[in-house]
């Protein structure tokens, strides 16, 4: 039997989702399987549900089945009032939202005495009623039967009734509902600067005079509007439109004769104004920031999921440069598999300015080590070191030596990792500064491995993280996490405890209860052995075992992406063709002229045996891209070196809803706005680039003063199209002023001014 939540969430799925795969999902999460494990190995259950899908089918069953409870409570409490009518009953049942819900119990919350309440009990009820049925008297005189204790004015009688009359338009479901929509669809945001605040607060001039329609601000301008107003530097104003729009739909919801009665009126006109107009308000900024907070957990989740899944160098032995100035470069080389060799401080830089001594240093280890690659962090003094390896490249060149290649790496998150408990347990002698070296070698070999260490919050990648809800921020975060790394899959005799946790099954205690197995044992040869491990039982197993790799081992299988469990289905293609499984592994030839349904049977369908196939074709295939990096232009190291029309190569480095910064290696990240990304409408930055790519782009402008780089991906541009293209992009918005994103973000912390991006850095972004 289908659920009533299987429907509602398959119908929000959309894209031909039936209710039956919702239900399937649904019964398989509710055993204890993983996500990861049920997009790769339940295809046949679940329809070919991905884990976008099943994590969103997760969300919304849990927010849906909480609302059924709620909406049980709510009964209950009705009830036992003796106020629930089948009618009331019929509402409940069918409210869809939490919101629907609260309107319709909001008359039988508990509540405090208010002055409607002290009027009822007083017995101005009927005059209500009275007042509205003969429009046409006096006021003044149906009050006067009315006179009573703690009403002895005409006036007060009238303003009791004109508070019990307030009180039904509050607590009206329909009209509260209603109310908050017309709101939300026609209502406008607007800002200004608090007196006094305008140099304190200049990182927000961009909003010291804004106004912007609610249905048209994106996510990061309501972040960022809401954290001017929370550090006391913006004043918001939420304005609903035009009283008369909501009068009339108060007036015609109730029936009330405001032409003919000024009493009435005025009632619906200070209802409007000291009630609803409020509680809308309310309403209305609470969904904003549910709408911005959903946006930005969107974008730093598919940033994240860029960078995690970054090409990786490679096993190949690294030098990690952690630059600075006064303190020294920080220096780590480790081998091919990621183990610490050596470690150095050398100072290259001001004020020591010893080139030539840490030149000779890091060439030796470089020799001694045989380093293929240096890894050069891409804080201060960046480009100064990146310049130092590049001289060692070229010394160790000249002395008939292969030369290591410098890249340039983000180091965001490298100062958390060593200072973290789990630095201090892999190098519990390791100076701390030290150990961001290490990990910046390591993040380039493969970066997915060394960023599981570091809280994703940290990494750099986002916007607004400390803003958001942190409940959910983690749950998304970590569930990137979790499909990233089963995605690529993970070698059990190399990975890290922080690495297996991330597996599908595996707890940190089966973590680190592998890795002592290891230790102890020596490195597995065969997947059954991880039976042995303490506390890894079948449930365990059968989640994590096809995400764990066993290069070299005794089953060839061991080392692909099939499932132990699948097994059998290779043996039946290895009897049907006369080959033997590692003749299969690699022989397109055969493979390809398989066809899936013939090995097929009630257990292992078509999607299944499909996946096998195509598994033993490219086994343990990497789904992250080649690596390749970015070559940034001899002489071209600070802003003041920049001059519009310069054709340079960078790395993005975040991608927001209004367009990507790009690493072009001068400390500040260039802005390509959305305008300028493409010859068609761009709707979604991520369209174009992502985290991480290697692209080219036009300088447009640059102001040195402010720090500002304005960036362009049509490469025919011509400078100063970029300020007329960004206006020209800008979407008609009923006349309301509104301002657009600037063109700079701040490498290392908020430290720039001026534009729209320069107050988003300032503001949090990309910490």
């Amino acid at each position: 039997m289908i659920s009533s939540n299987a429907t509602i969430i398959a119908e929000e799925l959309g894209q031909g989702v039936r209710p039956a795969q919702v239900e399937a999902a649904l019964a398989l999460l509710a055993e204890g399987n993983t996500v990861p494990f049920i997009a790769r190995y339940r295809k046949e259950a679940t329809g070919g549900l991905d884990d976008t899908q099943l994590r969103t089918v997760e969300e919304r069953h849990t927010y849906l089945t909480e609302l059924a409870e709620r909406r049980d409570a709510v009964l209950a409490a009705i009830e036992e009032q003796g106020k629930l009518t089948e009618e009331l009953r019929a509402e409940i049942l069918v409210a869809d939202t939490k919101a629907r819900l609260e309107d319709l119990y909001l008359p039988y919350k508990k509540r405090r005495r208010t002055r409607a309440d002290i009027a009822r009990e007083a017995g101005l009820e009927p005059l209500v009623d009275k007042l509205l049925d003969a429009p046409d008297a006096d006021p003044a005189s149906l009050a006067e039967g009315f006179l009573t204790e703690g009403f002895a004015e005409t006036k007060a009688v009238l303003d009791g009734a004109r508070a019990i009359l307030i009180d039904r338009f509050a607590v009206d479901a329909d009209l509260v509902g209603d109310v908050r929509e017309k709101m939300y669809a026609q209502g406008t945001m607007t800002a200004g600067v608090v007196a006094g605040k305008e140099a304190e607060g200049a990182k927000y001039k961009d909003y010291f005079e804004f106004s912007e329609p609610f249905t048209t601000l994106p996510s990061h301008r309501i972040l960022a509007l809401l954290r001017g107003e929370k550090e006391g530097v913006l004043q918001l104003t939420l304005d609903p439109g035009e009283d008369e729009l909501y009068e009339n739909m108060i007036a015609a919801r109730f029936d009330l004769p405001t032409a003919r009665s000024r009493w009435a009126a005025d009632a619906v006109h200070f209802g409007w104004r000291t009630k609803l107009v409020i509680s809308s308000g309310l309403d209305v900024r609470m969904r904003l920031k549910e709408r911005a907070e959903e946006g930005a957990l969107e974008i730093f989740a598919t940033n994240l999921r860029d960078v995690l899944l970054a090409a990786p160098a490679g096993q190949r032995a690294t030098l990690g440069l952690d630059p600075g100035y006064r303190n020294g470069v920080k220096c780590a080389v480790v081998d091919a598999t990621g183990k610490v060799l050596d470690t150095a401080i050398v100072y290259p830089h001001q004020p020591q300015n010893a080139w030539q001594p840490a030149l000779q240093e890091l060439a030796g280890l470089v020799a001694t080590h045989s380093v293929d690659l240096i890894a050069v962090g891409n804080g201060t003094a960046s480009r100064e070191t990146v310049k130092l390896a590049e001289d060692i490249s070229a010394l160790i060149g000249q002395a008939g030596g292969k030369k290591p290649h410098p890249v340039t790496v983000s180091e965001s998150g490298a100062s958390v990792y060593s200072a973290s408990a789990i630095a201090a347990a892999e190098f519990p002698s390791m100076d701390v500064s030290l150990r961001g070296a290490v990990s910046i070698a390591r993040r380039l070999q493969d970066p997915l491995a060394e960023l599981v260490k570091i809280d994703p919050k940290s990494i750099g990648v986002g916007q607004y993280q400390h803003d958001v809800n942190q409940t959910a921020l983690a749950r998304t975060l970590d569930g990137v996490v979790e499909d990233a790394v089963n995605a690529v899959g993970v070698n059990v005799n190399t990975a890290s405890a922080p690495l297996l946790e991330r597996v599908a099954g595996v707890t940190p205690t089966l973590a680190r209860n592998i890795v002592d197995y290891r230790d102890e044992h020596g490195l597995f040869t065969s997947r059954r052995q991880l039976g042995k491990v303490p506390r890894l039982g079948p449930k365990a197993y059968q989640q994590c075992a096809g995400f764990l790799r066993i290069n070299r081992g005794e089953n060839p299988l061991d080392a692909s992406a099939v499932h132990p469990e699948s097994y059998p289905v290779v043996e039946k293609i290895s009897q049907a063709t006369g080959l033997g499984v590692a003749e299969l592994i690699g022989n397109t030839r055969v493979l390809s002229s398989l066809n899936p349904a013939d090995f097929a049977d009630e257990r292992f369908g078509v999607p299944t045996v499909t996946d096998i196939i195509a598994e033993l074709d490219k086994p343990g295939r990497d789904p992250r891209p080649e690596f390749r990096t970015a070559t940034f232009r001899e002489g071209v190291e600070k802003v003041s070196h920049l001059t519009p029309g310069m054709i340079l190569e960078g790395t993005v480095t975040n991608v927001a809803a209004f367009g990507a910064f790009v690493d072009l290696g001068v400390h500040q990240d260039g802005l390509v706005h959305v305008s300028a990304m493409s010859e068609k409408f761009v709707s979604d930055p991520r369209e174009v680039v992502r985290s991480g790519q290697v692209v080219k782009v036009k300088v447009m402008e640059v102001d040195v003063e402010r720090q500002r780089i304005g960036l362009s991906l049509r490469l025919d541009d011509e400078p100063g199209a970029e300020k007329r293209a960004r206006r020209g992009a800008q979407p008609k918005r009923g006349g309301a002023p509104t301002k657009r994103a600037g063109s700079a973000q701040k490498r290392g912390g908020p430290n720039s001014a001026g534009s729209m991006a320069d107050a988003l850095t300032r503001a949090g972004f990309g910490k």
